[in-house]
């Protein structure tokens, strides 16, 4: 069995800083689709260093709510599927993301030396260094003598940073069958803890038709939207529990004000943390939605849901997180975890029933804000920890 000594010393950090640093200067906001054609370009041809077959997948239709509330479509970019060795036994699944939440008209765009170890740059952290610590696991990986015994897929998706909807299918289906997944967000924590059990997520647009009327002359005769709107954001606050939270977050509409609005379209998130709180809350809205219909004299249509499940950790994700842990021992590396509040495409593979652990890419910190930065020992770190654990889940450990 390959030793972590022999691991670490394949892992080229020079190049990884080289390769993090030119992917994060190319501008790849989730919205900017000519950006993420060069970055998905510039990517396969990295890992066309790796065996197996590289494709640039179509993205799924996605439609949105816009302010009028009427459905249009949001376009996103291609995604990244490499296969390799599908007839193997075993076969796990890794993913990242080469979408950030920085367009391109933002001022966040160049990557500069912040200090001996650390760099700033948008995406270094979430995570362009995490797609390098991939690649240079898998490459140091496939010198292992087991190499041969373990098959993988990777995705590396165009829109996760806006949910993964336009992916969420080929996530799905590339996690059928897996033995275990590893996903590339930053480290919860800058010293490398690893987020654990997470909740979920889900983003809805109502859209509230009412009638217009003259504000003086006959306001009695029209249907406020706005209002109905304001109540509805009043009593879904009330549905708030320790098991789940409610974020209205915006209400587009009204016009003049001398004009009754007849329209209105309510934003909000929720954050359940178990898949009952999730089914309460849907049966919980429906009926809101239903008695403010009949209060008001609206008619209400609805849009979205949950598209990020609760992620727990069970035994066998249990097991892969003791695994990491272990390994990083032998690198000399301390591995801790936490739960966490924030949400990522673990979510959607550990619905899958797959065991993941979804931040092994880079430490850093201040991720999507203008202080974004990476700490630069942690890609060859992190790319050593990963290429272990592969070598182990090769040589048959089981979970």
């Amino acid at each position: 069995m390959t030793g972590a000594r022999d691991i670490a010393r394949r892992i080229d950090a020079e190049a990884m800083l080289r390769e993090t640093c030119a992917w994060a200067a190319v501008n790849s906001g989730t919205g900017n689709l000519p950006g993420l054609a060069e970055v998905a370009g510039l990517l396969a041809d990295a890992f066309a260093a790796l065996p197996g077959e590289i494709t640039l997948v179509e993205p799924m239709p996605v439609v949105a709510i816009d302010a009028a509330g009427q459905e249009v479509a949001r376009e996103h970019g291609r995604h990244l599927v490499l296969r390799v060795r599908p007839e193997a036994e075993r076969r796990v699944l890794l993913t990242g993301h080469m979408d950030t939440v920085y367009p391109a008209d933002h001022p966040f765009q160049r990557v500069t030396p912040i200090d001996s170890e650390a760099i700033g740059g948008p995406g270094t952290a979430d995570m362009k260094g995490g797609l390098s610590v991939m690649l240079r696991a898998l490459i140091a990986f496939e010198q292992t003598t087991d190499a041969s015994r373990l098959g993988y897929d990777v995705m590396i998706n165009s829109d996760e940073e806006t949910g993964s909807l336009s992916s969420a299918a080929i996530i799905a289906e590339l996690a059928e069958g897996k033995y275990a997944a590893l996903t590339y967000e930053p480290s919860a924590l800058p010293d490398g803890t690893l987020a654990h059990a997470r909740g979920g997520t889900g983003n809805y647009s109502v859209t509230i038709r009412g009638r217009s009327a003259h504000a003086g002359r006959n306001p009695h005769e029209g249907r406020n939207a706005i209002v109905a709107a304001a109540e509805l954001v009043l009593r879904l606050t009330r549905l708030e529990a320790e098991d789940i939270t409610v974020n209205p977050a915006r209400i587009d509409g009204g016009s003049a004000n001398n004009v009754v609005p007849d329209l209105a379209v309510l934003r909000f998130n929720i954050r359940p943390r178990t898949t009952a709180a999730t089914a309460r809350f849907e049966g919980q809205f429906a009926d809101l939605c239903a008695e403010i219909e009949d209060l008001r004299e609206v008619a209400i249509s609805r849009h979205g849901g949950v598209t990020r499940p609760p992620k727990p950790v069970d035994a066998a994700a249990q097991k892969l997180f003791d695994l990491v842990r272990d390994c990083g021992s032998e690198l000399g590396q301390t591995i801790g975890w936490q739960p966490s509040g924030g949400v990522c495409d673990g979510n959607n593979i550990a619905a899958c029933g797959v065991p993941v652990v979804d931040t092994m890419g880079v430490r850093g910190g201040a991720i999507h804000s203008p202080q974004e930065y990476l700490i630069v020992p942690s890609l060859a770190e992190r790319a050593a920890l990963s290429a272990l654990v592969l070598t182990r889940l090769a040589s048959g450990e089981e979970l």
